[in-house]
Order: C-alpha cells, then structure tokens, then sequence
C-alpha cells in the first residue's frame, strides 16, 4: 500500500509522506520549456501525451509520494461545452452557460470531449516512476463550479451581487453538477487515480448559514459515491471557518487545511486525517524559516495521521532548492 493511502486508510502516524499542491508547475524549468511551446492551456491538458510527462516531472526531481494529474477544475464545464479560456495576467475567463445545450448533453459526449484526462491519468498510474506512489485525480467541488459557471471567472473577493437572485438556475446546475461529476470521478478511478480530492476553492465566500446547501449537501454526495468505489477522498474546502462541522457533517477520508487555519486547533478538533497547511510563502524565504515553519506542522501532528502539503498552491517563483531541501526535510523525520 502507498504511504499516503497507508495514512488516509490505516491511520499510520509513524510515517508523514509528501505531496505539494501544483508541483506540476511553473516553478520548474523542464515544465516552462514545454509550456513555451505550448501557449494554450487547454490543448495541453487535451495532450495525453505532454500532460502525463508534465504530472511525472516533480517525481523525476523529488522524492514525492503521489502524482497528482496535471490537470484543471475547469476541464470540467469545458467538458460541460461552456467555452472556458486561460487569459495570461488574468485567469480563467468563461462563455455564456446554455442550461439548455447543458442539460440536452449524454455521458458519451462528455467523456469523449475531455477523454485525453483519463488517457493521461492511465499513462501516469501505469509509469515505474509511480510504483508506491499514488496517482491522485481531482474534482473541482460543486460550489466552487457553480461559482465558475455563473460568474464567468475568479470571484477573487465576492461573488456578483445578483449571484443568488435565479434560484431554479441554481438548482438546475448543481444537479447536472452531480450527475456528471459522478461520471468524472468513475472515469479517473477507472483510469487509475487511487484517491480523489474535492478542491472547493471558494467555500470561504459563503455565509454560515449558506454553507449546508451549497457545500455540505452537494459535497456529501460526491463524498459519499468517491467511498462507493472503495477509493479514499480528501477534501479541502479553501477558507471556511469551521473545519470540524465540515468534517462531521461532509465525512471526508482525509482533510486538507489552509494556511489561515490555526494547526494546534485543528490537531485537537478533528479526529481523522489531516493534509496540508503550510503558507506557501514559507518556500520563499531561507532554510532555516522553511525549517521552523515544516517542522511546526510535523511537530504538531506527530501523533495524528497526516500528509505534509501546503496549504495552497506552490508559487511560480519558488526557487526548486528549496522544494528539494522541503521534501528531504519531511523524509527525514
């Protein structure tokens, strides 16, 4: 068994693998040099060929336990046949959503308009590089599409003020979300992701009082069918302030925390496994500070079963020494 499942399933404290979010990124080289020739980002998500040799990268490089599918959340209403474009010095910019070409389209259709994802996901588990690693797959978390789908880009600080004001829009998508984020994740499990995360990377804009609907219930599903598969799932729900309702009400395999969440706290409260936390701003400053800071979080869950992540992405101008001195530092615990 791969160390990560080893923490997630059989709750092992004696060891602390290492995976980082994005570290099929821009903080490697060998990743901009194909980026390069590669302008359009979705194209090379759709290349089989050149998105399983990005996700194998940082394995080349680190000792890492899991590949995670060089991939996006928005592969997704691209599959859906929402136009979904990446501006440079932008971000994700979305076309018109036709509920009714949405709701008209089958599984085969859908499964065939982003088949290379799986194509590549089969290349990445079936590589000797991979061998007791895992091959994660992912989903973006239904609010976090929704968010996407109806605002036509990154919400950044809010959501537009009439976000709420088309309540049977709403519903209608994320029951469509459902069905075909279901198909989603079959494909991925089917094609070799031994777990699946949840990136709900906007449940922080939501109120209290909202989160039940919108995150809760609609994740509890997805949660729910990824351990119908007997595939361990972890989920991350991005800013939210109350993990441990989340964790009771949603029943994740594991949880990954941002680096805004208070580590003691989390260590007390939240009874199964943890991943992540650590500011990727860390990696930016000098050894002894990312020294300090890591050995913080595997002091602090030294007796939980937990994976060492970031608590987001890892930055572009992460200088790839100091990734390499992070690994071997948490493999020499």
């Amino acid at each position: 068994m791969s160390p990560i499942k080893e923490v997630i399933i059989n709750k092992n404290t004696n060891i602390k693998p290492i995976w980082i979010m994005r570290q099929a990124g821009r903080y490697l080289p060998e990743f901009r040099e194909i980026r390069k020739k590669n302008t359009d980002f979705i194209k090379l998500c759709l290349n089989e060929k050149l998105s399983s040799e990005i996700t194998l990268q940082p394995l080349k490089r680190f000792d890492l336990d899991a590949a995670i599918i060089f991939s996006d959340i928005l592969m997704f209403p691209y599959g859906l046949n929402q136009k979904v474009e990446f501006k440079k010095n932008f971000g994700p910019l979305l076309g018109e959503l036709n509920l009714s070409d949405i709701s008209k389209l089958d599984e085969v259709d859908f499964v065939q308009k982003i088949y290379p994802v799986y194509k590549a996901i089969s290349l990445v588990s079936s590589n000797k590089l991979t061998n007791n690693k895992s091959t994660i797959g992912f989903i973006g978390a239904p609010w976090t599409l929704l968010v996407y789908m109806i605002n036509k880009q990154s919400p950044k600080l809010n959501v537009k003020d009439n976000f709420f004001k088309d309540e049977f829009l709403i519903n209608r998508i994320l029951f469509i979300l459902d069905k075909f984020l279901k198909i989603h994740i079959k494909n991925q499990i089917e094609n070799g992701a031994e777990v699946i995360q949840i990136f709900d990377s906007w449940a922080g804009l939501l109120d209290e009082k909202d989160l039940p609907n919108y995150v809760y219930i609609p994740t509890l599903t997805l949660v729910e069918y990824v351990k119908s598969l007997n595939v361990p799932v972890i989920c991350f729900p991005r800013g939210i302030k109350n993990y441990k309702a989340y964790c009771d009400i949603v029943k994740p395999d594991a949880i990954c925390i941002d680096y805004e969440v208070d580590p003691i706290k989390i260590s007390k409260e939240i009874k199964i496994p943890v991943q992540g936390g650590m500011d990727p701003k860390v990696l930016l400053t000098d050894r002894e500070n990312l020294k300090k800071e890591a050995k913080k979080y595997l002091d602090i869950f030294k007796d939980h079963p937990y994976i060492f992540n970031l608590g987001h992405g890892i930055l572009p101008e992460t200088d790839i020494n100091m990734m390499d001195y992070l690994v071997k530092l948490v493999k020499d615990q």
